[in-house]
């Protein structure tokens, strides 16, 4: 697939030689009278676009000799239509070259920062292990703004020592350098305490009180925490998140909803009530995704949110889970045309143990 930024600076490279070259044309066209040499200063102007500051200069020089050569062309030299030209060549030459060269500083530094975003998103959000004790998993991320891919979507897998996994997905309030701490103070207690608590509840005490240390005290977190177990039990707990999804092996779909609401992860001092619980049971080959509100909250041009339960049974369908999940985030960007409203994290778990495994498809 061909990448619309490089067909855009394919474009920018030719368009100062396409501009002068109508110029040229339209002077040949009009004649003399018409005095069109000064507009070959657009070639300058328009090299500024993309590009070093030294093409700048070669478009410059470039639209001197065509002065030059239109002064031969027409047999005559008019000193004043000439000058006239060779200033405004020159002055937006130097016009330009400040131009460019401003856009290559301003180009270093976002290529710097979205390094930096990069390799903080890696930190934050490493790979999960593509096999547990008792199935398969899978994560996909998408940014709404490819150029700053770090934002309060999290998610975690943590296998348990004496078998099973532990998981987190959840959306932090907010955007920016805080949502990235706040990110971090989650994963760090999740990950220390995931795989050593007793139960699935303490795990979430424990974020609460990581936030309430480590933060404003002002963020909150949406979250689902969720303990499967090598017999396929599954405990959920739900902290005002988006529920996820069971998908069985004959392709039934489950929204796996708590009892009752839970408060979001931050807000626990607030309030007295426990967070939402749910327990379902899988069996070999069920599926359930996780997934934050970039899924739920995606709509189209005309304002219609992606209907989940209507459309993801194809793309889970897959017999690879994470084709799976690469296919259903291709479904969202077709019905949203490409309009993507928030950061979309998605982890997709399988059941199915060693022993009991028997492959889709």
């Amino acid at each position: 697939m061909k990448n619309p930024g490089d067909e855009v600076a394919g474009l920018n490279r030719w368009l100062p030689w396409a501009a002068m070259g109508a110029v040229l044309l339209a002077d040949r066209i009009t004649g003399e009278d018409y005095g069109l040499m000064p507009v070959f200063a657009v070639g300058p102007a328009l090299a500024a676009a993309a590009g070093p500051s030294t093409r700048v200069v070669r478009v410059s020089a470039a639209a001197l000799l065509l002065c030059a050569a239109t002064v031969v062309f027409n047999g005559r030299i008019d000193p004043v239509g000439f000058s006239i030209a060779l200033v405004a060549v020159v002055v937006l030459t130097v016009a330009a070259w400040f131009v460019a060269t401003s856009r290559l500083r301003t180009e270093n530094e976002l290529t710097d920062v979205k390094a930096v975003a990069d390799a903080m998103q890696q930190v934050l959000l490493g790979p999960v292990p593509a096999r547990t004790s008792n199935g398969r998993l899978a994560v996909s991320y998408v940014s709404a703004v490819e150029s700053a891919r770090v934002g309060g979507d999290l998610y975690e897998a943590m296998p348990l020592p004496a078998g099973g996994v532990r998981i987190i997905v959840a959306d932090v309030q907010g955007k920016g350098l805080p949502a990235v701490r706040t990110t971090s103070v989650v994963l760090a207690a999740f990950r220390e305490s995931a795989p050593y608590v007793d139960r699935l509840a303490e795990v979430g005490r424990r974020i609460e009180r990581s936030l309430n240390w480590y933060t404003d005290g002002e963020r909150f977190v949406t979250a689902v925490l969720a303990e499967i177990a090598d017999d396929g039990s599954v405990d959920i707990l739900n902290y005002g998140h988006p529920s996820p999804v069971v998908h069985r092996g004959d392709g039934l779909l489950e929204p796996a909803d708590p009892e009752t609401p839970g408060p979001p992860l931050g807000l626990g001092s607030l309030t007295d009530v426990d967070p939402g619980h749910r327990q379902i049971s899988l069996v070999a080959d069920d599926r359930i995704l996780f997934h934050t509100d970039g899924l739920t909250e995606a709509r189209n041009s005309s304002g219609t949110f992606y209907p989940i339960l209507d459309r993801i049974g194809g793309p889970l369908s897959e017999p690879d889970p994470q084709n799976a999940l690469d296919r259903l985030h291709q479904d969202v960007a077709r019905f949203t045309e490409g309009l993507l409203n928030d950061d979309s994290a998605l982890l997709l778990f399988q059941y199915g143990p060693d022993d009991e495994h028997v492959p889709r498809g």
